[in-house]
């Protein structure tokens, strides 16, 4: 049983699972187009779940009803947005690049959260937020100050950063799932507002751009991101999530990078370069910052007045 599996393990299976996504998600952007992918990846992976929660579903059905606005937001925010977002960047930009950029993610969402009210935000926090963001300054212009001088940004490095923002809130309403609602039957219940939201945006692009065909590459890259990058991670992480708690899970965000890293370079023929290695230090000393930061007492922190 995947549940009985130590925490860690379940959070390097959700990293590895992902990192596998940019480096297929980098692969089939030529094929597929990118609403098209991900209204396919949510559709495919609802239906294989909905079997084994239906019966559990309907005996919730009070509970789905009474929390569907928050079940509205992190399906629009985890699922429709983010993977859209991550989609259309990886037509412009290297699975290795988005994947690094996406590693500023655990200091993201101390800023989200502290936005949303969650928590305070500590002077260390504010330090390793800064920090990291030098860090992803450094891989999104590519290591020319001039890029950053001049905003020239690829297309595909912005779209990462709204990703980020959108999985960052993702992250910080997860936290308030209802105790009762069991996380396969939210997991669900969320795939299936996804899928309802991306409908018509899966329509224009139909109209728009086109569909794909259905090849023999087509569907297995469907079926890994269905039975993977959606059902496996999302299960393991929450599982995770759960047993660890969420700032200590946060670290594993981080693994995302190393493994599309090694996929895309096995499979892609991409190459690091020396401004990753440059802006992943400081990606890291931030989150390292923000992550093991202690409470501080009220005056201490930076609160809006």
């Amino acid at each position: 049983m995947v549940f009985r599996l130590p925490p860690a393990v379940l959070l390097t299976l959700s990293a590895l699972f992902w990192g596998g996504n940019f480096v297929v998600g980098r692969w089939a952007h030529s094929d597929i187009p990118p609403l098209n992918l991900t209204f396919a990846r949510w559709l495919v992976a609802a239906l294989i779940l909905t079997p084994f929660i239906a019966r559990e579903m309907w005996a919730l059905r009070d509970i789905l009803r009474r929390h569907f606005a928050l079940l509205f937001v992190l399906a629009l925010m985890g699922m429709a947005m983010f993977h859209s977002f991550i989609y259309i960047a990886l037509g412009t930009t290297e699975a290795i690049n988005a994947a690094f950029v996406l590693a500023a993610m655990p200091v993201v969402i101390p800023v989200v959260s502290k936005i949303m009210g969650d928590e305070r935000l500590s002077v260390r926090q504010a330090i390793g937020i800064l920090v990291s963001f030098i860090g992803v300054g450094v891989i999104v212009s590519r290591g020319d100050l001039g890029v950053l001088l001049n905003m020239s940004f690829t297309p595909g490095d912005l779209w990462v950063l709204a990703a980020v923002v959108a999985w960052s809130v993702y992250s910080v309403l997860v936290r308030r799932k209802p105790k009762e609602l069991p996380s396969l039957v939210m997991i669900g219940a969320c795939m299936w507002i996804a899928v309802v939201i991306l409908a018509p945006f899966y329509a224009w692009e139909r109209i728009a751009v086109g569909g794909f065909a259905l090849t023999p590459s087509s569907l297995l890259v469907i079926a890994y991101l269905a039975l993977f990058a959606s059902i496996a991670a999302f299960v393991c992480w929450n599982a995770g999530v759960h047993r660890m708690g969420a700032n200590k899970a946060g670290l594993f965000i981080h693994l995302i990078p190393l493994f599309a890293s090694i996929f895309s370079i096995i499979f892609l023929g991409e190459s690091l370069k020396s401004y990753h290695f440059i802006g992943i230090v400081p990606i890291l000393v931030g989150i390292s910052l923000t992550t093991t930061a202690k409470a501080l007492p009220e005056s201490a922190t930076l609160e809006s007045t």
